[in-house]
């Protein structure tokens, strides 16, 4: 019992030194490996009190690794496919509205750089900052190149 225990315990550490993971990834990745029900809930409990499995962290990363590249929707969809607080995730929402015109408007230059010169160029532009997971009223000020860059 103890080496499943420490087994699944590995195995979680293993996971957490490539990136920060919710408890709820752990779970679901681990999940398999559990032969004795309430063992992979005792080892990340373990886990949760040494402040390994941390969900201001795993939010942190999300929005340092995201943000340069995504737009607010995206960003919320992936902290809630982790399982995380709705709290952290309105928080972390907030804070990346503040932000979403200025980040939209880089993706956009490095991808694009120029206004577009037609209709289909231009709905190429807004279904990829769409895709990306920006805001209508984002995407049309930067494709439309409304709004200075002091703006805002």
């Amino acid at each position: 019992m103890a080496t499943q225990s420490l087994s699944l315990t590995a195995r979680a550490l293993r996971l957490l030194s490539t990136r920060e993971h919710s408890r709820v990834e752990l779970e679901r990745k681990l999940q398999r490996f559990e032969e004795e029900p309430g063992t992979l809930a005792k080892a990340l409990d373990g886990l949760a009190a040494k402040d390994f499995i941390n969900e201001e962290r795993v939010v942190g990363s999300v929005l340092y690794r995201r943000a340069g590249k995504l737009g607010t929707a995206r960003i919320k969809q992936e902290l809630q496919a982790k399982g995380l607080a709705p709290e952290a995730v309105s928080e972390a929402v907030a804070t990346l509205r503040e932000t979403e015109l200025e980040r939209a408007r880089e993706v956009w230059r490095k991808k694009f750089g120029t206004q577009p010169q037609d209709a289909t160029e231009r709905a190429k532009q807004m279904r990829f900052l769409a895709g990306r997971g920006f805001g209508g009223d984002t995407i049309h000020r930067v494709v439309s190149g409304g709004g200075d860059e002091g703006e805002y």
